[in-house]
């Protein structure tokens, strides 16, 4: 597999690699410390063109690549991995659905505002009986007139307390259970819709978490999102991709653990030395490196082949595990490497050691990821 990056995805990577050593790094403490994300980053981040990454230039996009999303994806997640999860749910669970799914006159309608970082983006699937069994949420949607009435609650939405347009999934004929699934692209000031709660996280603070609340709250039907019933479509035509992209998060959080136990462990002294000089030390930083480094072209191959419109299924579920499983083993072995201090609030590592668990659990959980895996396995 070639990963010759084009020279266009080689400049997003170092554009984004320098906004987030020179912007994002002085404040990714505030940010944890606060659970708030900087002030204006969505325009920021629309102003550098990175939130329409893979929309076309009709719609306010640079028209770039997957790989671009990946990178960039990556690049933020090494130096503030909160504010990576919120641009992650805003352009790969919310933009790029609406560009999949979306008619013309959504598109036009929301697209723009969206690259741009006027408008906050988020996607509703989980519910508090619903997260590994997507298919099972409960809301409700009926038809009446031209709007449809929503009810129900969703839970562990990503920039859900901030969102400005989310994509949201709904019941609409609950008789036919998967089968009668439909999306709907729902404004935050729609009548019935409100936030109950933002939660509060053991990691990735600072990206905004919340419970959503759909109280017969009206949504035209012309913000129905692809066809009526067939809402199960809509969730899969992206899912492989958004996987690669999570996987992508887990690659960039290792690698800034990594490099801050790199770091320390050169400056550390005991018994007269520095720790990096102890072949134990040596040993673990050869071991995290080379599972970063696996991860990291795991995830470039599946997102290869996603562009090449091939079908990942297994692929993208193996990368996600992997990454996500290999981010937790080398955020915990840097604090290990840092010893006690590992654990005081002001090294940054234990950040990242908080942060990391939630590669395991979002987007999917490992075990739920192993079991597509085996399943694919067994119908080849």
């Amino acid at each position: 597999m070639n990963f010759d990056f084009s020279p266009e995805e080689i400049q997003i990577r170092e554009t984004v690699a320098r906004f987030a050593e020179r912007e994002l790094a002085p404040l990714a403490e505030w940010v944890d410390a606060e659970d708030e994300l900087p002030e204006g980053i969505f325009k920021t981040l629309g102003g550098m063109g990175l939130l329409g990454l893979t929309l076309s230039e009709e719609y306010g996009g640079a028209g770039g690549s997957l790989m671009m999303e990946v990178l960039a994806t990556e690049e933020l997640s090494r130096v503030s991995p909160s504010v990576a999860l919120s641009f992650g749910a805003h352009l790969n669970l919310c933009v790029d659905n609406i560009a999949r799914n979306g008619n013309e006159r959504q598109k036009a309608k929301y697209l723009p505002g969206l690259a741009s970082g006027d408008l906050v983006g988020a996607m509703a699937l989980t519910e508090p009986n619903a997260g590994s069994d997507a298919v099972g949420i409960q809301t409700s949607a009926r038809l009446d007139g031209d709007h449809y009435i929503l009810n129900g609650s969703k839970t562990f939405i990503t920039n859900g307390p901030i969102a400005d347009v989310l994509v949201v999934y709904a019941k609409t004929d609950k008789s036919r259970g998967p089968n009668g699934i439909s999306a709907f692209i729902v404004e935050k000031g729609f009548p019935g819709f409100s936030v109950s709660k933002k939660l509060k996280k053991v990691g990735f603070r600072g990206s905004p978490t919340g419970e959503l609340v759909f109280e017969d709250c009206r949504v035209p039907a012309a913000n129905l999102l692809g066809k009526e019933n067939r809402g199960v479509a809509v969730m899969m035509s992206g899912l492989d991709f958004e996987r690669a992209c999570f996987g992508s998060v887990g690659v960039g959080l290792a690698q800034g653990a990594f490099d801050l136990a790199l770091k320390y462990s050169k400056e550390r002294f005991q018994f007269g030395r520095p720790i990096a000089s102890f072949q134990m030390i040596q040993s673990k930083l050869a071991d995290m490196y080379t599972q970063m480094q696996a991860a990291r072209i795991l995830v470039y191959w599946v997102t290869t082949l996603a562009e090449q419109g091939k079908r990942v299924h297994k692929e993208a579920a193996a990368a996600m595990l992997f990454a996500g499983e290999m981010c937790v083993r080398v955020a915990e072995e840097a604090v290990q490497i840092h010893g006690g201090y590992g654990l005081m609030l002001e090294y940054p590592v234990q950040r990242f050691f908080r942060d990391a668990k939630l590669a395991t659990i979002g987007a999917g959980t490992a075990e739920i990821r192993r079991t597509i895996i085996a399943r694919e396995l067994l119908q080849d």
